[in-house]
């Protein structure tokens, strides 16, 4: 039993995991850290060209990083199976922070992202919709008991809310710098992309399911 345990650690697809695991913490960590909690100092020079739009800001920042902090706890197996209703309780306060989050981003989208131009309104906007569908499809797929699809859902919507810290690591990459890619485009690059490899993950899980089962 000892070895079997031991084994696991040792393994490729743990060891893979737990690189992954850890780089996305640090990641995030240093997205809040040092990006989104400066702006809850409300000081103009950090605020910039949000200063008229702090408080939806402040609420948008305030549900992306609760969902960041939440949604490893809702991954982590374990947990969820000793602690079910704490599980449900954070499941119930992600989705909230979520929608709050898209609610504000709206806001801001057509105001000051309309305020630079239409591409920055629509990549902020086709953020938030996707946002906000994927926690909703996770939602309506657990109060109709399908684990298994709402399972898929919480992934792709942890996936777009990662989008944030995916742009601001883009974003500070010197190469994409000298791509000259702009802004709206790198909002669609951090959650679109990702989006597309989750799929095909799991996807490609369900066919090799099927493809043994049918064996």
């Amino acid at each position: 039993m000892k070895a079997t345990h031991q084994s696991q650690w040792t393994q490729p697809r743990f060891i893979f995991m737990f690189l992954a695991v850890t780089v996305l913490t640090l990641l995030a960590g240093k997205f809040i850290l040092f990006t989104a909690l400066p702006y809850y100092s409300f000081d103009p020079e950090i605020l910039g060209r949000w200063q008229d739009f702090k408080f939806s800001l402040v609420s948008h920042i305030s549900g992306g990083i609760i969902a960041l902090l939440i949604g490893p706890f809702q991954f982590w197996e374990s947990f969820r199976k000793a602690n079910y209703k704490i599980h449900r309780a954070l499941g119930k306060i992600y989705i909230a922070a979520i929608v709050l989050a898209t609610i504000a981003s709206t806001y801001l989208a057509w105001t000051s992202g309309l305020k630079i131009n239409i591409n920055w309104a629509i990549s902020l906007q086709g953020l938030a919709l996707a946002w906000f569908v994927t926690v909703a499809f996770a939602y309506v797929s657990i109060l109709r008991k399908n684990t298994e699809l709402h399972r898929e859902w919480m992934i792709k919507s942890y996936v777009v809310t990662f989008a944030f810290v995916t742009f601001r690591f883009l974003n500070e990459l010197e190469f994409i710098e000298n791509l000259e890619i702009d802004g709206p485009t790198l909002i669609w690059i951090s959650w679109a992309i990702p989006l597309l490899f989750t799929e095909m993950i799991l996807n490609y899980k369900k066919l090799n399911r099927k493809t043994l089962s049918s064996n």
